[in-house]
């Protein structure tokens, strides 16, 4: 982030914390709120510690270098070379994969160098692989409650286990990632033509970590859609990788000496920003609700479940996640929303939607952070242009799977 985007989630924390002091927010709210969400923030800092030390410890690389084939070495003389368009078939599975089963953000923050980096060495452009995998990080969040914080919100609405919730939203889910995944496809198809050299098989410094780090996430991620609370085991994971890594490499994961600086994570793994923004947007949002926003956006998000009212709510919330961020977007219409049905349309929307303006999603922000460290620019004005086209074809599709899948109610 640049220092004034910064700068935005410790204002809206502090400014959530003035409305309770002053009474806006009464403390039966609070509690309330409380009640709901701080297992769901638990379980993002929990997550974040996981994928942080499995990234440290090489796992997303290996992982990645695997599937596109690495080799350990040829013959003389010899190039091994694979397809390109096959190669981002990989990063659109990695994508995918990534977001559905660790959360949007974490495609963002470690898929996203993994990806570039890919694409360097294959000596190809790595816009197409870079816009994929932010595209994906959006749209492929719409399967499980631990793909996006917003599903986490919701499924405490409906109170429905992880496979419930995917039954009710698998349809707009194969949209969401088919879709863009077709867009991409024509728009970038002469530069996903030709073979890139494969890449060599990673060094790894330290092989005990690596396959403590890839049996730990291999072991949480059924765990993550097996009906626990999800702060559960994703909290038992972080607590058991961070004791795997002290034990292994000391006080240099906390404080980065120069021994162990590859190693050094500590406290700076831990999501500060994310974690004041959400914090921040749940005290602002349920004061604006105690004060009759709900009744305003109830006028405006229409009612009923027939194909036109799902699509004016998914409407809706993309167009309030481009305006603001699809976090405060989804807690102010959630009470508009009635049944799941509209609240599954109202997830297409604050999640399927954050494609065209920057701060659309935390996602989006931090993948161009991403970006800009590796030293690639990127056009706001084309990015948005590119994702309205999308947009205006994926929300209604969606949309409309839904609502078939549902039985054409209404």
């Amino acid at each position: 982030m640049t220092k004034s985007l910064a700068a935005v989630p410790a204002a809206l924390f502090a400014a959530g914390l003035v409305l309770l002091a002053s009474g806006l927010l009464t403390p039966a709210s609070a509690v309330e709120l409380a009640a709901r969400t701080v297992p769901i923030l638990v379980f993002v800092v929990a997550m974040t510690i996981v994928t942080g030390l499995a990234d440290s410890a090489g796992l997303f690389t290996v992982v990645t270098a695997r599937l596109a084939g690495a080799r350990r070495a040829s013959r003389p003389g010899t190039t091994p070379a694979g397809r390109v368009w096959l190669l981002w078939l990989l990063v659109v599975a990695l994508a995918t994969v990534s977001t559905v089963f660790l959360s949007l953000d974490t495609t963002a923050v470690l898929v996203t160098p993994v990806v570039v980096s890919l694409a360097r060495h294959a000596r190809i452009p790595p816009l197409p692989f870079a816009l994929t995998t932010v595209w994906l990080a959006n749209t492929a969040s719409l399967l499980l409650p631990v793909s996006n914080l917003t599903n986490l919100l919701a499924q405490h609405l409906l109170g429905v286990s992880p496979w419930s919730f995917a039954q009710l939203l698998w349809a707009p889910a194969v949209v969401g990632v088919a879709v863009p995944a077709v867009f991409l496809w024509l728009v970038f198809r002469a530069e996903l033509r030709g073979r890139f050299p494969r890449p060599a098989v990673p060094e790894v410094k330290d092989k005990r970590l690596l396959t403590l780090s890839a049996v730990t996430v291999a072991v949480l991620l059924p765990l993550l859609v097996s009906g626990l609370p999800v702060w559960i085991p994703a909290s038992v994971a972080a607590v058991f990788l961070l004791a795997v890594f002290l034990l292994r490499h000391g006080t240099s994961l906390v404080w980065g000496t120069a021994k162990g600086a590859a190693w050094a994570k500590g406290w700076r793994m831990l999501p500060v920003q994310p974690l004041l923004l959400a914090m921040g947007l749940f005290l602002i949002i349920q004061t604006l609700h105690d004060h009759g926003l709900g009744t305003v956006l109830a006028r405006a998000s229409g009612n009923g479940e027939d194909f036109t009212a799902l699509l004016q709510l998914a409407g809706l919330g993309a167009l309030s996640a481009n305006a603001v961020n699809n976090l405060p977007a989804y807690l102010a219409l959630e009470p508009a929303a009635g049944s799941p049905l509209r609240v599954a349309a109202l997830l297409i929307g604050v999640n399927l939607g954050p494609l065209v303006s920057p701060w659309a999603s935390l996602a989006t922000l931090l993948w161009h952070s991403r970006m800009r460290a590796m030293g690639i620019n990127i056009s706001w004005r084309g990015y948005m242009l590119a994702g309205l086209a999308v947009v205006v074809v994926l929300l209604p599709l969606s949309v409309l799977a839904l609502w078939l899948s549902a039985g054409m109610p209404g």
